[in-house]
């Protein structure tokens, strides 16, 4: 098992619950968390990639073994997307491809097409995900330049909410 920060000897056990900053991987919270708790296993459920800011849960000790039944839970996000635009990395990190749109969409017609990704839908994870291939993470697959194809997943959106709507 892990080591132990007091005097019992007693093993760490339990959940971390922090809220992630932007910049920092969900791996760079883990090493940090891992240190702090002076070397115990320690792992994540759920993925925010370095710009996503939010809530990411640190399972420490025996609680690893809890990371599947964390991951299965319903979670929430909100995001801003910038539908002006493409980019390779289907973030704000890569290059911008701009769109040539005339008239921009009205917020009716998004709410409509936002309504298409509710239920279980098959999606397929941008090439530059943390996903394994052969071994290997997407992501540094697709920043080498590697033609990265993923198997789409199925996935469940129990709703999704359009908050404030302006173009771009």
């Amino acid at each position: 098992m892990g080591t132990s920060n007091d005097q019992s000897g007693t093993p760490m056990c339990g959940l971390l619950v922090i809220d992630k900053p932007l910049g920092l991987s969900s791996m760079d919270v883990v090493r940090r968390v891992r240190r702090a708790a002076g070397g115990t296993k320690t792992g994540h459920a759920g993925t925010l990639d370095p710009l996503a800011t939010g809530i990411l849960i640190c399972c420490i000790g025996r609680a690893t073994k809890q990371v599947e039944t964390l991951m299965g839970l319903p979670k929430c996000y909100e995001a801003t997307i910038d539908l002006s635009a493409f980019t390779a990395t289907d973030d704000r990190e890569g290059g911008r491809e701009e769109i040539d749109c005339p008239t921009p969409p009205p917020r009716e017609a998004i709410d409509t097409v936002l309504t298409r990704f509710v239920g279980d839908i098959e999606q397929v994870p941008p090439a530059y995900s943390a996903v394994h291939v052969g071994g290997q993470r997407a992501y540094a697959m697709a920043r080498r330049g590697e033609k990265v194809t993923l198997p789409a997943r199925m996935v469940r959106i129990d709703a999704i909410d359009l908050l404030a709507y302006q173009w771009p």
